[in-house]
């Protein structure tokens, strides 16, 4: 493969989706790269202000928004598409018919550095991606190697690493199913990949079929080759034996829980088997355990993760924001529920999933639920004690202090989508953490 400049002068390329989250910066890399690039949002004008003003200076960038049309994926040279982009939708498959190239950011930056012969780490998972691929990159930075990490972060560009790509830098890449669309549009997997946790998720934009999302989550090891290693759980592995097979790369089963005797900070087991994850990477790679030992017991966790924000007389203040699932609010109950002392602030947008399993747990752990409005909320509320239901966060925050006292908990981890009533669940996460930070 050529130097990236030369790839992408002057290449004609359709961006769908340019999206609120930073997906600017990587449309940003593309224009200073000379490309002639259309983008089509289904957002208008006015939504996306802030992306367009951030690249109002570029000429060769022109826009299709409120709407996508079919001349866009005609004629042109790449495709990059976006997160969630629905399987069946009638503009990638107008692509297809014009044999025009398919990808995604991380799958086309991961083709670079597999053409350089750079070392590429790729993490999936329902649930903990984010914790196992930022402490892979900890432990790896404490062991002083280059590393490119391209995590689920705001406002940050994959494609504006390319220039630091070297065939001793390891890329550290967090992939959720729809990032891995990529991968298999490419034919590529990561030469380590890390298969956390299979659970029900997206059943919404999968029409509630398991295995379609599987066959997403499956990228990550479907194209790898004998020479190249999955880091599984047990829990993940028995999806793989029954939808997928047997992968060809060599398989590391991994153990639950840390060595004895390694601290950790993160509460629940199921952050320490995040962390154990991470060190079978690190050992795959050749990392010393002393090394991976130290980066463990000084990683502080990841921001809206069941993060411990503070203590405001007596009470405790977690932001766990990114729980958009009902097995990742049962984790975070589970993980700080030791007494009968939550006030859980839940609620939001459906996904389709089932609820069962948390309206069963809530009592073991919550004295009182907040729930935030939304279709989800609507269809579980009848269904809890104790519980009330707010339009804002600022209300929920209220009603929940009422209900607290010295040694309770005060919980935001929602359990479903964030859509309705906030723009994405960084922005839920960040009104939760801009009250509690003001709190006396």
């Amino acid at each position: 493969m050529q130097n990236y400049k030369e790839f992408f002068k002057n290449k004609k390329i359709t961006v769908m989706g340019l999206g609120l989250l930073g997906g600017d910066g990587d449309i940003r890399f593309l224009a200073e790269a000379g490309a002639d690039i259309i983008v089509t949002d289904l957002k208008n004008t006015n939504e996306l202000k802030p992306s367009l003003n951030a690249l109002k200076k570029f000429k060769n960038i022109n826009y299709t928004l409120g709407k996508h049309e079919f001349k866009d994926f005609k004629n042109r040279d790449l495709i990059i598409r976006a997160p969630g982009t629905p399987l069946d939708s009638p503009y990638i498959i107008e692509a297809h018919k014009n044999n025009i190239p398919i990808t995604m950011w991380a799958a086309l930056f991961s083709q670079f550095a597999e053409r350089i012969g750079a070392m590429v780490v790729g993490v999936t998972g329902t649930r903990g991606k984010t914790t196992v691929a930022t402490l892979i990159n900890e432990i790896l930075l404490t062991a002083g190697k280059k590393v490119i990490f391209g995590g689920n972060v705001q406002g940050t560009s994959i494609l504006s690493n390319l220039p630091k790509l070297t065939p001793d830098v390891i890329v550290v890449l967090e992939l959720d199913s729809w990032k891995l669309q990529g991968f298999d549009d490419l034919k590529i997997s990561p030469n380590i990949s890390v298969f956390g946790t299979f659970l029900p998720d997206h059943l919404n934009y999968y029409k509630g079929d398991m295995k379609k999302y599987f066959n997403d989550k499956a990228n990550i090891f479907k194209y790898q080759k004998k020479e190249d290693t999955l880091i599984i759980g047990k829990q993940a592995l028995s999806f793989v034996k029954k939808w997928a097979g047997k992968a060809k790369s060599k398989i590391i089963l991994s153990k639950d829980r840390l060595p004895k005797g390694w601290k950790f900070n993160l509460p629940g087991l199921h952050n320490e088997y995040n962390a154990m994850l991470s060190v079978e990477v690190a050992r795959k790679i050749g990392i010393k355990d002393n090394v991976i030992k130290k980066a463990i017991q000084n990683f502080k966790g990841v921001s809206g993760r069941l993060e411990f924000v503070r203590e405001v007389k007596g009470v405790k203040y977690y932001n766990d924001t990114t729980a958009t699932t009902p097995e990742a609010t049962i984790a975070a109950l589970r993980a700080l529920g030791k007494k009968h002392n939550i006030i859980l602030i839940a609620g939001g947008s459906d996904k389709g999933l089932k609820m069962g399993n948390l309206i069963k747990e809530m009592p073991k752990y919550c004295k009182k639920v907040v729930l935030l409005s939304g279709s989800g909320t609507e269809r579980m509320k009848n269904k809890i004690k104790n519980v009330i239901e707010v339009n804002s966060m600022k209300r929920a925050i209220e009603i929940a202090k009422i209900f607290a006292k010295s040694g309770d908990i005060i919980l935001l981890s929602p359990a479903f989508a964030s859509f309705g009533m906030f723009q994405n669940e960084y922005d839920r996460g960040d009104q939760f953490m801009k009250i509690i930070k003001n709190l006396k």
